[in-house]
């Protein structure tokens, strides 16, 4: 049995406590700083994820044996060294990679020159500092637009650019390099632009072997038929009908191998996630970029769709022993609706009261921006719930889903109503040439 410490606060982690309740390995579950919906599940700390002392102090008093890091701002600032490398915590199992395994996530250029070195196809790019700037615009005029730039570090998922414009793409550059992310953007990844449809996989490693977790496809864009602007995530669905057996096979063989054996290539101790952001060109996988946790809102799409006991898979993570693990994913398909506040992605009012909870049943409700304020549930944040509903095909699945995000409420209430709508075509391909 393992005393189980969750990290984060959003759909992600609760959908991740979700999962961890089922499990017969499972003594206790905290969750830090957690969000109504863990609080049913678990107990909440209300302790920031990189306040690692006060963490220290929580794991010591409910004697924690495993910790789940759900975000990646604490896996960048070292939480799994901080644990392992402290006699008083040392005997505790993480799940998510030490800082240099981190980088992955935390550098984009760290990211492409490791694809770069192992061979991992990735779109063409270069990296530039306030130094080089010049070059960076000499760079841009040999790309044909649209043009993509990076900021290099964590910028909170808003330091990728899509510009079509040549001048504009060169102008952004330039305010890119002088502070608009802030230290994030101290380096800027330029890269082509490639034509194709994304999807992520999520691989659960232990630095040697590996088993791949259902994939998933988000949708970013705050409106209907992917307009408007970027999002933090809208939905997500799994599986996708155009990861076929042989695509996955080319994303295991060109990707997922040589990730795992580029990272032990580097000494790079790996154990937990690896989300790796993909790009379909004509049926040919390329690397978007490598996340070092899972998706959100992707995981709400997953974990319903996992059929093993994920403590049991952590615990292969911890002993190396995860070859010896069984991974089962159901053949249902999950249908994930984000519903947003009034706003997003701009400013949003907050602690507006939600109904409507109680006529749920059929789906999963995964709490993203909540709290509780006198006695009743508000919103409390951009994104506020995330639906998901299993069924027997993707129609099924969105119906479910649609027809319980009719029964939630509150002033604002946004959400879009074509999330895997435009998979329908994929299926009626693939049956036609059944």
């Amino acid at each position: 049995m393992h005393n189980v410490l969750l990290l984060g606060s959003g759909g992600r982690e609760h959908a991740l406590a979700w999962k961890l309740r089922q499990s017969k390995r499972l003594g206790s579950l905290c969750i830090a700083p957690g969000n109504p919906g863990t609080a049913a599940l678990g107990e909440n700390f209300d302790i920031a994820v990189n306040d690692f002392e006060t963490l220290k102090q929580l794991a010591l008093d409910k004697r924690i044996t495993m910790l789940v890091v759900g975000p990646e701002d604490p896996l960048v600032n070292g939480i799994t060294d901080f644990f392992n490398n402290d006699p008083d915590l040392a005997h505790i199992a993480v799940i998510g990679p030490n800082r240099r395994g981190a980088q992955l996530e935390g550098s984009k250029d760290v990211a492409k020159a490791f694809m770069k070195k192992y061979n991992i196809p990735t779109a063409r790019y270069q990296t530039f500092t306030a130094e080089t700037v010049d070059k960076g615009y000499a760079f841009l005029e040999s790309l044909t637009p649209p043009y993509v730039l990076k900021a290099d570090g964590l910028a909170a998922g808003k330091g990728v650019l899509i510009v079509n414009d040549l001048s504009e793409a060169q102008l952004q550059l330039h305010d890119m390099l002088n502070g608009k992310f802030g230290e994030a953007g101290r380096k800027v990844v330029i890269e082509e632009f490639l034509h194709g449809i994304e999807l992520s996989v999520f691989v659960l490693t232990d630095g040697e072997s590996y088993k791949i977790l259902p994939e998933a496809k988000d949708y970013k864009r705050i409106g209907d038929r992917d307009t408007g602007l970027n999002t933090g995530g809208m939905g997500a669905v799994s599986p996708v009908p155009f990861a076929t057996a042989p695509f996955m096979q080319k994303v295991e063989e060109r990707i997922i191998i040589p990730t795992i054996k580029g990272l032990q290539s580097e000494n790079i101790v790996y154990r937990g996630f690896i989300f790796v952001g993909l790009m379909n060109v004509n049926g040919e996988p390329y690397v978007v970029e490598y996340n070092v946790r899972l998706g959100d809102p992707e995981t709400e799409a997953v974990m319903p769709r996992l059929e093993s006991d994920l403590v049991d898979l952590f615990e292969g993570v911890s002993r190396h022993t995860l070859h010896e693990k069984d991974c089962q994913t159901s053949k249902l398909t999950a249908v994930t609706v984000v519903s947003v506040s009034g706003g997003y992605p701009g400013a949003c009012q907050q602690g507006i009261e939600i109904t409507g909870l109680r006529r749920t049943a059929g789906s999963m409700v995964f709490h993203s921006g909540t709290a509780i304020r006198g006695g009743k549930l508000v919103t409390a944040g951009g994104r506020v719930l995330a639906v998901t509903s299993l069924g027997g095909s993707l129609a099924e699945a969105r119906e479910a889903s649609y027809n319980t995000m009719k029964h939630i409420k509150y002033k604002g209430k946004y959400h879009r109503t074509d999330i895997g709508a435009d998979l329908s075509s994929y299926l009626e391909n693939l049956s036609v040439h059944a």
